[in-house]
């Protein structure tokens, strides 16, 4: 049996490394920045939140701890396992291994859906989307928080690493679907150095990564995101 749910996109980044990968969530946006933006869109007190690509499940106690109810799902089994374990003292969290487009979730079920870093780059995504629509309430919400790549050293460092992706594809992308946006100023703040070199080489391809360490000195970098959102 396959270890990962069919259609996903590959993660070169947590799949393959996700104690890093945990390193890197403990580092991203200290002042709750992303959190505050969707909160004031889209409170979900009280609410049914659906994480999308929820990986080892970082984000899920902090939902929880508003939310009625939160539902992860992450495509690669070992990393929804670990999901399941975080949570495993938290009643109202339930993990499913599963793809975005193929939502393991009842029609119009969701009041808040949330997709950070998970590979919703645009065309490609329509599948995704279209379970995103089946299973959100009217007066819902959606997000989508991804890195910015026309911003800044970590745009260009990303962008010199996935030349294939082309930021104007993907905002005409949005556009075409009715998707709102606002940009992020996100920063990473490490407590050790081998920690943020470590976060870059699991970024970007060897060269870039080599790059982009000496180009950062210090504990920080910022990290330019966009946030997408949809009511429903």
């Amino acid at each position: 049996m396959s270890r990962i749910a069919k259609g996903a996109i590959p993660s070169p980044n947590i799949w393959n490394t996700p104690q890093i990968y945990e390193v890197e969530n403990r580092a991203v946006d200290p002042e709750g920045v992303a959190e505050s933006a969707m909160r004031a869109l889209r409170p979900w007190d009280g609410a049914t939140v659906l994480d999308i690509g929820c990986g080892t499940g970082y984000h899920l106690p902090a939902l929880a701890a508003d939310a009625a109810a939160v539902i992860g799902v992450e495509p690669h089994h070992d990393l929804a396992a670990l999901a399941r374990r975080r949570c495993a003292a938290l009643a109202n969290v339930t993990v499913h291994a599963a793809a975005a487009q193929d939502l393991p979730l009842p029609d119009s079920s969701v009041d808040v859906a949330v997709a950070r870093w998970a590979y919703f780059f645009g065309p490609g995504c329509e599948p995704g989307l279209r379970e995103l629509s089946r299973v959100m309430r009217r007066g819902g919400a959606a997000f989508v928080i991804d890195l910015d790549a026309t911003r800044g050293a970590f745009g260009r460092w990303f962008s010199r690493t996935v030349p294939a992706y082309s930021a104007r594809q993907v905002e005409a992308f949005w556009d075409r679907h009715g998707w709102q946006r606002r940009t992020l100023d996100l920063r990473m703040a490490f407590e050790r150095r081998a920690d943020l070199e470590a976060v870059l080489r699991i970024e970007f391809t060897a060269q870039v990564a080599e790059q982009a360490i000496a180009e950062t000195p210090g504990l920080e970098l910022d990290y330019p995101n966009v946030l997408r959102w949809r009511f429903f």
